[in-house]
């Protein structure tokens, strides 16, 4: 079976990539994160997903020693959060547009580029996770503003949205969006309508979360029997199908599954050659979805 493609901001990459938030539990195994990610790249990993905040600057301290330019590698990071070292979450927000350039240039010198090749602007405005207040509450054509004065300064290469609205993604089309990154999987498939339109936009659909449960009360794709039933007859594990069902559901699906490990990281590059048949994909399809709106902070 062929390694499945996809176009990702003009650049044919394969469709499952490398989300780096775990490498942070390798914080005092520097070592290990950087020789990882060399795994990630011998495995074919073309896309790596990234933040400052990620480890309070860890990961891409990280990825800029371990990736090379010659690994051909699209960086794609986000801003709208910043790191919040001490306090009782992990990341603060910083939403408006002074900041959002700020967090632009964090990224470019933690990462060691002259440009971002993807940006994604963290909106905040659906599915798990914190929610902005008083002044962090933004419009978000302020936010496309400058986003896009950054792409035409060079410093960004595309722009991208995350935790985005059905009527923000529309209002956002006409700046030119690459991807969009919301909470969704199996069990959780609230924005199908929006999937929908990044399909017929050409506009690549990078799921976090794939497997759900990432916060108490969120269902979890590993906890459906009729996921284990297909990993049993498939002779795969129930992570495995989750991904490969993402992949089947949708053309312009691309992957970030993050790990610490590296037989999990294998694992979730495999994912990528299993096939789904008509009938596994309709018992499947047939999962009962949740929401995931639930909000923290």
């Amino acid at each position: 079976m062929t390694t499945p493609t996809a176009s990702f901001s003009g650049r044919t990459v394969l469709r499952v990539g490398y989300g780096a938030l775990q490498l942070e539990r390798l914080h005092d195994r520097r070592g290990e994160a950087v020789a990882l990610l060399r795994r990630a790249v011998e495995l074919g990993v073309d896309h790596v997903d990234t933040a400052e905040f990620y480890g309070f600057g860890f990961a891409n301290d990280v990825i800029r020693e371990a990736l090379r330019p010659a690994d051909g590698v699209l960086v794609v990071t986000k801003v709208g959060a910043d790191p919040n070292p001490g306090g009782r979450v992990s990341l603060r927000l910083a939403q408006r547009p002074e900041q959002l350039r700020v967090s632009v240039e964090d990224n470019l010198r933690s990462l060691g580029l002259d440009q971002l090749p993807v940006v994604n602007l963290r909106r905040l405005d659906s599915g798990p996770g914190l929610r902005p207040e008083g002044d962090q509450v933004v419009d978000l054509d302020d936010q496309l503003a400058v986003m896009t004065a950054l792409r035409d300064e060079g410093k960004i290469g595309a722009i991208g949205l995350s935790s985005v609205t059905l009527d923000g993604l529309r209002r956002a089309l006409p700046a030119g969006i690459v991807c969009v990154q919301n909470a969704y999987s199996l069990v959780s498939r609230d924005d199908e309508d929006m999937l929908r339109l990044c399909t017929a936009q050409g506009i690549a659909w990078v799921p976090f979360f794939p497997l759900g449960g990432a916060f108490p009360g969120l269902p979890k794709v590993t906890d459906e029997p009729a996921v284990h039933a297909v990993a049993e007859s498939l002779g795969v594990t129930v992570s495995q199908v989750g991904l490969a069902w993402l992949l089947h559901h949708a053309p312009n699906v691309l992957l970030i599954p993050g790990t610490a490990d590296a037989a999990h990281l294998e694992d979730n590059m495999a994912a990528a050659e299993i096939t789904l048949d008509a009938v596994t994909l309709a018992a499947l399809d047939a999962v009962e979805s949740r929401s995931n709106e639930v909000p923290i902070g």
